[in-house]
């Protein structure tokens, strides 16, 4: 009869035998890969899926002084991104197995964003969002958090990053005026992953909530150029592979729209109380009451909060405290 130990070594010789016949899957975001080959003769599957980081404070320290290769793949005002190599064995862009982000220097604002916190759903009304929200945004766009976005729609910034790009014409804002490029967050070579941004250069639309029944035209126009320019620059892709979507609350307030490949997997920033669809908002448009002015600030929006941010902290939870719109703790 085998020991623990025993069965333990021949689980562990196994893996070593594996030889590799054909590539048969890449999800999460390329993060887990299943194999086929054979051990013995025998087939067999084999699924690598890379593990969390260590939580060792002194493991963490070491990983940006350590890293075998390191390749900026763009810069903008304080954001940098990167692809990386923390093995030094046969380290390239190919076998890059770290995505970095820097912001530097980052603001108390942006240690809220990234920090473990507790989560709340809340009910944004019209009342709320004319009286609280609207003046919390203005208050944001006047602290100039949005630099990095006008480099890029000026063309100070990532020109050679934009793929496709429209004329804009301020006489026919409803027509023209917008471009697309890939979202920092992608790793610019995982195709199931892809994550483009598709910014516009009009600046009276800060978020879906500026958005009316008079730009249906143009929201439309978007997106198809939008598709026809990712399955162009990606010719493996096709339109029925694609989702577009924009957030509320965005991170900034200046109209932006996401488009993902349907694979990606749904994360936080696609969930529900984040993500809203193109074709949702649209279709709201389309059969909502009124005229051309009529639009989504009519509308009442749930959405989550976490607890260290200004919206929570500034506008929801003394509403909550007033006797306002109850949020609910998630």
């Amino acid at each position: 009869m085998s020991t623990q130990a025993e069965t333990k070594a021949k689980a562990e010789a196994l893996v070593p035998k594996f030889k590799f016949e054909k590539l048969l899957n890449q999800d999460q975001a390329g993060r887990r890969t299943s194999l086929l080959g054979t051990i013995d003769s025998l087939p067999a599957l084999l699924i690598l899926e890379r593990a969390p980081f260590p939580s060792s404070p002194d493991y963490l320290a070491s990983v940006p002084t350590t890293l075998q290769t390191l390749k900026n793949l763009g810069a903008n005002d304080i954001y940098h991104w990167y692809l990386a190599n923390s093995s030094s064995q046969n380290p390239s862009d190919e076998t890059a197995d770290l995505k970095i982000n820097l912001i530097h220097p980052c603001s108390e604002k942006h240690i809220k964003k990234y920090s473990k916190q507790g989560v709340r759903l809340v009910s944004e009304t019209p009342q709320i969002y004319l009286e609280r929200v609207r003046p919390y945004m203005q208050a944001q766009r006047d602290a100039g958090r949005l630099n990095w976005v006008f480099n890029i729609v000026e063309g100070r910034t990532e020109v050679e990053d934009v793929i496709y790009r429209t004329p804009f014409d301020a006489a026919s804002l409803n027509k023209e005026g917008f471009l697309l490029l890939p979202d920092l967050n992608w790793d610019r070579q995982t195709l199931d992953a892809l994550h483009l941004l598709g910014l516009v250069e009009r600046r009276d639309i800060w978020s879906l909530r500026d958005l009316k029944k008079k730009h249906i035209p143009w929201l439309n126009h978007m997106k198809e150029k939008f598709i026809e320019a990712t399955t162009k620059v990606y010719p493996s892709i096709e339109a029925d592979q694609l989702k577009l979507y924009v957030h509320y609350q965005p991170t900034y307030y200046h109209f932006h729209i996401h488009i993902v490949h349907v694979q990606l997997e749904a994360g936080a920033t696609q969930a529900t109380g984040k993500a809203v669809g193109l074709d949702s908002i649209i279709s709201q448009l389309e059969t909502m009451g009124g005229g051309d002015e009529a639009g989504m600030d009519r509308a009442t929006m749930s959405y989550t909060l976490g607890e260290a941010s200004d919206l929570w902290v500034e506008v929801f939870e003394p509403l909550k405290r007033a006797g306002g719109k109850a949020s609910q703790s998630q």
